[in-house]
């Protein structure tokens, strides 16, 4: 696969339902959010679903879903524990990607990844069902490239690497160097170092490579720039940050020109759209 061809943005709306969610007016709309996005050139939505519905309910799953169906394009990716609630929810709508994490029930937030390859065997079956429903599986992974091969052989077809400690070094450099110069930090280049030897042996082993957690407009054009192959990545808190001041079709674009200019090999002003996502 040839690096940075297409990468997809998919738009996770949780923290739009978890504002709503504060009060009883029904408002903000998960589905205007999502539908908003769509309008400005998204290509896909996330949505990670929790037992206690502190954000996602379940009625939102539904309307999502019927909500893609108008927009036959895009990607409807639904994240979560297999083994807690996202089943029954895979079961009931068929997203186009299920996308397998392993929080605990009243974890805060996601937090590292399947523990591959003993996670495997428990995982399998749930991968295979999927499949049987026309659905692809994820595994949400730390950037170890000695697990990919264990990832594919439970069956998946994609991993979404976990950048948080990326997205905290890129951030620790930003505040210590001259504005511009934190790609070129030693800690941030031996970061991306081990995600890009993570996405090679995904790649490797056949499978596609997704990322997400903490990704921003600051850090996602030097991740994209280094990491290869990477199809689509997933980014809700920052990018809902950014829409409450610059609204949603604003942020989108903004997104989506980090997009292009990682493409490109340009800086925040070069590129064209990407393309479709694979």
């Amino acid at each position: 696969m040839t690096p940075h061809t297409h990468t997809a943005l998919s738009v996770n709306v949780n923290k739009v339902a978890l504002l709503r969610n504060s009060r009883h007016l029904n408002i903000p709309s998960v589905v205007r959010a999502a539908q908003c996005c769509l309008e400005a050139g998204c290509q896909g939505i996330t949505i990670h679903p929790r037992p206690d519905e502190r954000h996602i309910r379940a009625t939102d799953v539904g309307e999502l879903a019927a909500l893609m169906k108008q927009w036959p394009q895009a990607e409807f990716n639904i994240e979560g524990n297999p083994f807690h609630n996202l089943m029954e929810l895979v079961r009931a709508v068929r997203p186009h990607q299920a996308t397998f994490v392993p929080d605990s029930v009243d974890q805060f937030t996601s937090d590292h990844g399947w523990n591959l390859p003993a996670d495997a065997e428990r995982l399998r079956p749930l991968i295979d069902e999927c499949h049987a429903l026309g659905v692809r599986v994820s595994l949400f992974m730390d950037p170890l490239p000695q697990s990919m091969v264990h990832a594919r052989a439970a069956g998946a077809d994609r991993v979404e690497l976990y950048t948080e400690g990326y997205a905290r070094v890129h951030a620790q450099a930003v505040d210590s160097c001259v504005a511009g110069d934190a790609a070129s930090s030693p800690a941030v280049l031996q970061s991306l170092a081990s995600y890009a030897a993570a996405a090679q042996a995904a790649l490797q082993a056949g499978l596609g490579v997704n990322a997400g957690h903490d990704l921003n407009r600051d850090n996602l054009s030097d991740f994209l720039r280094a990491v290869p192959g990477v199809a689509e990545v997933s980014i809700g808190h920052a990018l809902v940050a950014d829409a409450l001041e610059l609204g949603y079709a604003a942020t989108v674009q903004a997104y989506l020109q980090a997009i292009r200019a990682a493409h490109s090999g340009l800086g925040a002003s070069g590129g064209g759209v990407p393309g479709a996502r694979t």
